[in-house]
């Protein structure tokens, strides 16, 4: 069944689209962390109403808040929203998945966990199969789908804080700072005290690190 988003229809342009195509509820899947060196990749599903009373005041890419406007926009959505869910996947699983099959499974895990479940999906970048449902990945749909942008928010508080808890078990690396991301002060706590079981094997600095690492107990 074919929809039209307008121009000029804003941010709930889509799921208004796709409910007149009936096709609602739409669910929008984002993650937060596929970048970082460290730290979990968390990946969030959400579905929002499209009335007045139900709208997001702050809604948009997380990226584009700042941190105590992501968390009030966060208390917002768990709120109002229809239904929402968040999954996280530990550096371990991302070591041995990969980061690109690491990141479509959390995102297919958190669409599969939703209480409602959604009758079209929407992704931000990358297509998740596997859903019973049809769905569409949207370029920068964190910037353009209400339920994308809802779910950007979702994941990023939640890894957040995860990598606030991890900084208290790993104070010499900063993550309450950086979050986990290759920063140059990430970077030097690394080459100085080696990788933690937090950090993700299979990206370049880190094993490169820990190869450094070896080499120099190697010598002793």
């Amino acid at each position: 069944m074919a929809f039209v988003i307008r121009r000029d229809s804003g941010l709930y342009g889509y799921e208004r689209a796709l409910g007149r195509a009936g096709l609602g509820p739409v669910a929008g899947a984002d993650e937060a962390g596929r970048g970082a060196c460290a730290g979990p990749l968390v990946a969030a599903a959400v579905i929002l109403a499209d009335t007045p009373a139900r709208r997001i005041s702050l809604l948009r890419d997380s990226k584009l808040l700042s941190a105590s406007q992501r968390e009030r926009a966060y208390a917002e959505i768990v709120d109002k929203a229809v239904a929402w869910s968040v999954v996280a996947l530990s550096p371990d699983e991302c070591d041995r998945l990969g980061m690109h099959v690491a990141n479509i499974q959390a995102l297919r895990r958190a669409l599969l966990r939703l209480d409602v479940p959604p009758r079209y999906v929407l992704t931000d970048g990358f297509g998740v199969d596997g859903l019973g449902v049809p769905g569409l990945a949207v370029w920068k749909g964190d910037r353009v789908a209400a339920c994308v942008a809802a779910a950007s928010v979702i994941a990023k508080v939640t890894r957040d804080r995860m990598m606030v808890e991890l900084a208290d078990d790993w104070p010499l690396y900063g993550f309450e700072v950086h979050k986990g991301y290759c920063t140059p002060v990430h970077q030097a706590a690394l080459d100085e005290h080696g990788p933690c079981p937090e950090h993700r094997l299979r990206f370049d600095n880190v094993s490169r690190t820990l190869r450094d690492q070896r080499a120099r107990v190697g010598q002793l």
